[in-house]
């Protein structure tokens, strides 16, 4: 029986991993925002695909998704020893 809008690769069985989907989504965005929350999810999450995919369906964006969740985290360490050099943030605009 034919499904609506059904693909050949979808049956078959071949379909990437939501995990690492996931991973690599949390690791871009985390590049740019929320990277302390954002960056150990995406590594959280590669590490659970990995365990789960082969390499035909998202073993790699599970990797790449590890890597930049490390990169996030270690961005936000570099922030916070930045800001912590200049005093901490600061909103006071003297007057």
């Amino acid at each position: 029986m034919a499904s609506y809008g059904g693909s050949s690769a979808a049956s078959s069985g071949s379909r990437t991993n939501g995990l690492a989907i996931a991973s690599l989504c949390c690791g871009i965005i985390g590049l740019f925002f929320l990277n302390i929350i954002l960056g150990p999810l995406a590594i959280i999450f590669g590490a659970v695909a990995r365990r789960q995919a082969s390499v035909k369906n998202g073993a790699g964006m599970a990797k790449a998704g590890i890597i930049l969740g490390i990169v996030d985290v270690v961005l936000w360490l570099i922030l916070l020893a930045v800001a912590s050099s200049n005093g901490g943030f600061s909103w006071y605009v003297g007057g």
